[in-house]
């Protein structure tokens, strides 16, 4: 029997933190819209009496380091988890060049319950190359190697096992793309590569988990990492993870579009989360009044298609050079929100706000900052945000993953002190 105890704050080691997408996930505590909860899984609060948007709960889990090479990143990051009450250390160095250091004895990788992550998936992806392990980008993502290392790009998985290694966590969680799946022997090879650190880990066969089977808007698929450091396991409980009597991954909570499983919530649609937004040039939220400018060059390019608000929406991309999705397109060019076109709403792709929402960032988290906002030689622009953003885990499905742990934390560890 799975006890539900949530009594005590494990701390949370972030690398390839991002704007904190799976950070803010693993805290709880933010605003979703009503229809990505279900009541049979999650207790929530509503923001205001008959409002559509609720509270989170709290998890048992609290951020204590973050890291990551953007400056873009941090700028995003610090002043909104600053804004929530966490002043945790946020180092934007390159994490080769942090082990290297911890290695010199001149910096220390704070001790920590789990380590979490999403290692640099450019080069698993289905949208580029694909070139994966054998990557000639360097791990500042700038210079080309001649022939690949343990540096590159595709292999900086590598330094999320050595600060793992450092740390040795009760266990950790790595996200990545799911073409990662599909690409060879590389799943397998992360696997075996995680199970040796250390004295083991026990490492769940890693899963692929669709966004929107967690509430989320959106079409966006993960493969999922769980590691479990045997140190703190019996042997009992280690039987219990290979037999699936204890399950580390969330159970869904919503069903896909095509989906009718009855205990299951109905999919969230784009119109429930995004039809309360003004229009750009009637709000006051600047990340709302923010998006690409990029003409529609044909539906043959990548990017050139419109939303439909009765589904979920498209994965949200980092790279996608101003060709961000159409909230609406014109009538010309296809548009099928003929409603609002003959109310004299004009084609557009969509906003910041609007990428955001479908990514489960609630509004609270300011994306477009000013120079003199930040302090910085340089500003978030809508270009910085629709990157970081698109880069993001998307906190809801962070959430569930997190809501899970702590419920079989205490079955799993046998009690926080042992």
């Amino acid at each position: 029997m799975i006890c539900c105890i949530r009594d005590q704050m494990k701390s949370v080691l972030s690398l390839f933190s991002g704007c904190g997408g799976m950070d803010l996930g693993f805290e709880g505590n933010f605003s979703v819209h009503r229809s990505s909860t279900n009541s049979r899984v999650h207790k929530v609060t509503p923001l205001q009496l008959e409002s559509e948007w609720v509270n989170l709960p709290k998890n048992d889990f609290k951020i204590v380091f973050a890291n990551d090479i953007l400056r873009e990143a941090k700028a995003a990051y610090v002043p909104f988890f600053k804004k929530r009450g966490s002043n945790h250390p946020f180092f934007s160095e390159s994490l080769v060049d942090l082990v290297k250091r911890h290695d010199q004895g001149v910096f220390a990788f704070p001790k920590a319950d789990i380590v979490i992550g999403g290692f640099p998936c450019q080069d698993f992806s289905l949208a580029g190359r694909r070139l994966g392990f054998h990557s000639h980008k360097t791990h500042e993502g700038k210079v080309e190697f001649e022939s690949p290392s343990e540096e590159n790009r595709g292999q900086l998985y590598i330094w999320m096992k050595k600060v793992i290694e450092i740390v040795q966590p009760r266990m950790f969680i790595a996200e990545n793309v799911k073409g990662l799946v599909s690409l060879g022997d590389v799943k397998k090879i992360i696997e075996n590569d995680f199970r040796n650190i250390g004295e083991g880990y026990f490492v769940s066969d890693a899963r692929v988990l669709h966004s929107g089977n967690y509430g989320v808007p959106q079409t966006r698929e993960r493969v999922i990492f769980i590691g479990f450091n045997k140190r703190y396991l019996t042997e009992e409980i280690i039987d219990a993870l290979e037999t699936g009597k204890i399950d580390p991954y969330p159970p869904k909570t919503h069903n896909l579009p095509n989906e009718m499983i009855p205990e299951l919530e109905k999919h969230v649609s784009l119109s429930a989360v995004l039809g309360d937004l003004k229009e750009p040039e009637e709000t006051d939220d600047i990340a709302q009044a923010s998006y690409s400018k990029a003409r529609f060059f044909g539906k043959h390019v990548q990017g050139q298609t419109e939303i439909n608000l009765d589904s979920l929406g498209p994965t949200i991309r980092a790279e996608h050079h101003g060709n961000i999705e159409f909230r609406r397109l014109s009538l010309q060019n296809g548009g099928r929100h003929i409603e609002e076109l003959e109310s004299g709403m004009s084609e557009r792709r969509l906003t910041i706000r609007e990428c955001a929402r479908i990514q489960t960032f609630p509004d609270d988290y300011d994306f477009i900052r000013s120079k003199e906002e930040l302090g910085a030689e340089f500003s978030l622009s809508a270009s910085n945000a629709y990157k970081i953003i698109g880069n993001a885990v998307p906190p809801l499905l962070a959430f569930n993953i997190a809501y899970r742990l702590d419920e079989i934390w205490n079955d799993i560890f046998g009690g926080f002190g042992n």
